[in-house]
């Protein structure tokens, strides 16, 4: 297989679903070899079942000796991409001490520990990609705890990609994105909202899934982009 990752490795920390499926399959046919990892093995083997060139592995970003084994069982990676994230969603009175330490734990120091273990194991063409999000710049009322967090992966991109140069590191933030995931009971609230959001953004469509795997293909073949976050969200902010 040839590509723009051929004979990489990429390791994606996420679920079977959703973002982390659509760029680790991307990754696959851009020619990567690609690890994936999460809390359940079991549930990424399933959902990858037959898939050629992935493998999975256990990994938990609350866990600081998870974190060091799965780097050392790992070896060499090229490009790393943490998917994986812990909402903190609600308003200042709702928020509860336990889930703002999980999503910090989740997506700001998950995400520092994994460049600590395994930017020493990559060559210097190699690349992590964290994730942000919308929240970050777009500032609403009940979004409090995902804005922190988003605007502090902000922060720990552009800091890491000074201290681990020359591997690059950069952020994806997503605006509302359909990931395919449907639930029966919500399914008239999800259309209604997805309309009004398409009707709002520029581009008059949410996002799927799909573009914001471009984006992170874009962000780990870009060799002279790092401390970036690239803003996948349909112009949502200036609405």
């Amino acid at each position: 297989m040839t590509g723009l990752l051929h004979s990489q490795a990429v390791l994606v920390i996420g679920r079977g679903s959703g973002i982390a499926r659509a760029a680790t399959l991307t990754a696959r046919d851009a020619g990567a070899k690609v690890i994936v990892a999460d809390r359940d093995k079991h549930a990424l083997a399933a959902a990858y079942l037959g898939e050629p060139a992935i493998c999975t592995e256990t990994v938990d970003l609350t866990d600081d000796d998870s974190i060091r084994a799965l780097g050392e069982r790992l070896g060499q990676v090229d490009h790393v991409v943490v998917t994986a994230s812990a909402p903190a969603r609600g308003r200042l009175q709702q928020l509860e001490r336990s889930a703002m330490r999980l999503s910090f734990d989740t997506e700001v120091i998950g995400p520092l520990l994994m460049a600590r273990h395994l930017a020493p194991r990559m060559n210097e063409a190699g690349s992590f990609v964290l994730f942000s999000g919308v929240a970050a710049v777009k500032i609403a009322v009940g979004a409090l705890g995902v804005a922190i967090t988003n605007g502090a992966v902000d922060v720990l991109t552009r800091s890491l990609a000074l201290e681990l140069a020359p591997v690059r590191v950069n952020a994806i933030s997503p605006g509302v994105v359909d990931t395919g995931a449907r639930d029966v009971v919500a399914d008239d609230a999800e259309a209604g909202y997805s309309a009004e959001r398409s009707a709002r953004n520029p581009v008059r469509r949410i996002g799927t899934a799909g573009d914001v795997a471009d984006a992170v293909l874009f962000a780990m073949t870009s060799t002279f982009l790092t401390g970036q976050t690239l803003h996948i969200d349909g112009g949502e902010p200036l609405t």
